[in-house]
């Protein structure tokens, strides 16, 4: 069927498809036209906002800048995921160190070029975008706390660059991030725990390297508990119509977060809470229909 030498090309399209993530991206690119559509342009008809070429163009500034930034993150921390995911370490190795960098640079150079078809202004925008990733892969992530709230703001920041297109700042919109950037520093403290190992040996400065897991835990006890004041806010004092079920739901999941959190203490429980807040995240973004559901006119 397929010679050695196509079957090796397919595997480095699948590394390279594994590096860049494109499963995130994906869901992120639905993130922003569902919080387009059903939070901050409800007057607009969902055939203007999809047929939106400045829109769209947001769109895939956003995804080649986050795909730039898996693949410098990667680049980073390939001696890290050589101890801490293995296997996925081989795969993604298929791809050498120099067309990473080739992807790289030119993955930045469409950003910035789409960015510019917008306005100076989102090209400025995503310009610092970039260079947040870059700076945060290279040196923020090596160190505890700055490291976590610099990555759950890069991961919110494409979000943003909607927010900032339609120049819609209502504060439920605030209260909606809120929730989201705490899942988001949550999991990444999640995945520190998860880390743990390639973090020491390669010196990485994580909380829990520097405080134990213990404080860690503490941490994320404290952080899922806060996550419950955003979700009153939204269930209680805004219309989100039959997004409250996401968020009644999230405190159930919050719950066994915690419960799980203070048994667990191998890479394996670590992995299951880091799901279980991906699966929170994910499920959000699938959920946002829910604010108007009877909104089906093109």
């Amino acid at each position: 069927m397929f010679s050695r030498k196509q079957k090796y090309f397919f595997f480095k399209l699948f590394s390279l498809f594994s590096i860049v993530r494109g499963y995130n991206i994906l869901i992120i690119i639905i993130a922003q036209y569902l919080t387009s559509i059903y939070i901050l342009a409800p007057q607009l008809s969902i055939k203007e906002i999809l047929f939106d070429f400045n829109l769209f163009m947001i769109v895939l500034a956003s995804a080649t800048a986050i795909a730039s930034g898996y693949i410098i993150n990667n680049f980073y921390d390939s001696e890290k995921d050589l101890i801490n995911r293995p296997n996925k370490s081989i795969l993604d190795r298929l791809v050498g160190r120099r067309t990473k960098l080739n992807f790289y640079f030119v993955l930045n150079f469409l950003s910035l070029v789409s960015a510019l078809f917008v306005s100076y202004k989102a090209a400025l925008f995503f310009f610092l975008f970039i260079f947040g990733i870059w700076f945060y892969s290279h040196k923020l992530k090596k160190y505890p706390f700055i490291g976590n709230l610099v990555a759950a703001t890069l991961a919110v920041i494409p979000l943003f660059a909607v927010f900032i297109y339609y120049k819609n700042f209502d504060l439920v919109i605030f209260v909606h991030a809120t929730f989201l950037f705490i899942i988001i520093s949550m999991r990444e403290l999640v995945k520190d725990l998860e880390n743990l190992k390639g973090d020491l040996l390669q010196k990485y400065h994580t909380i829990p390297v520097i405080y134990g897991s213990l404080v860690s835990k503490k941490i994320l006890t404290f952080l899922s508990i806060l996550a419950l004041l955003p979700t009153y806010l939204l269930i209680v004092k805004f219309d989100i119509g039959a997004m409250d079920f996401y968020f009644l739901g999230s405190i159930i999941a919050l719950l066994i977060f915690v419960i799980l959190l203070w048994k667990s203490n191998k890479k394996l429980h670590y992995l299951v809470l880091h799901n279980i807040l991906k699966f929170i995240v994910v499920i959000g973004v699938f959920c946002i229909f829910l604010i108007n559901a009877n909104r089906i006119s093109f």
